[in-house]
């Protein structure tokens, strides 16, 4: 039968993003004493192995993600092919957390459709069919936040997104 910190380990693996302890000790059937203990070894454990993968503590919870030194790696084997103007419409629906694509296309112009084609194509966007409307909502997806880590980047400072976007603040 496999430890509680090897447990906590396919739980970190599998959910892909940050999970706080409370959610760890529920997924994983113990109290929250014992996951915390687990997670101090399990992140020991790491820290001693020669590993590619950490445990890291973040703001949202605990993750397992890849150590810094093989970032290239990712770059290399999973590259991105967007364009700026497909990378601008991204950062903008990120920061509305949740748009319809015709307000999308009133912030960024016609080329937002095609660059929406594309972000859902890579899997960072979503798009659903609005239900009293012909237009979509738009969000990005977890693949998004992993791919950016965007648990790890400083919280933006109040921002006017739509002047913003519109004025190519994103360089």
């Amino acid at each position: 039968m496999p430890s509680l910190a090897t447990k906590i380990e396919a739980i970190l693996y599998l959910k892909g993003k940050p999970v706080s302890i409370a959610e760890i000790a529920e997924y994983a059937g113990c109290d929250r004493d014992d996951a915390e203990d687990s997670i101090i070894q399990l992140m020991t454990d790491y820290a001693h192995r020669d590993s590619a993968l950490e445990v890291v503590e973040t703001p949202e919870g605990y993750t397992l993600q890849l150590r810094s030194p093989f970032q290239s790696l990712v770059e290399t084997l999973v590259p991105l092919d967007l364009g700026i103007g497909a990378l601008r419409t991204l950062a903008a629906i990120a920061l509305k957390g949740s748009i319809t694509q015709s307000e999308l296309v009133d912030l960024r112009g016609s080329g937002a459709y095609q660059h929406v084609q594309e972000l859902v194509e890579f899997g960072f966007v979503t798009k659903r069919r609005q239900d009293d409307g012909r237009s979509y909502w738009l969000q990005v997806t977890e693949k998004f936040h992993q791919y950016f880590e965007v648990e790890q980047l400083p919280q933006l400072s109040q921002l006017d997104v739509p002047t913003a976007v519109k004025n190519d603040e994103f360089r």
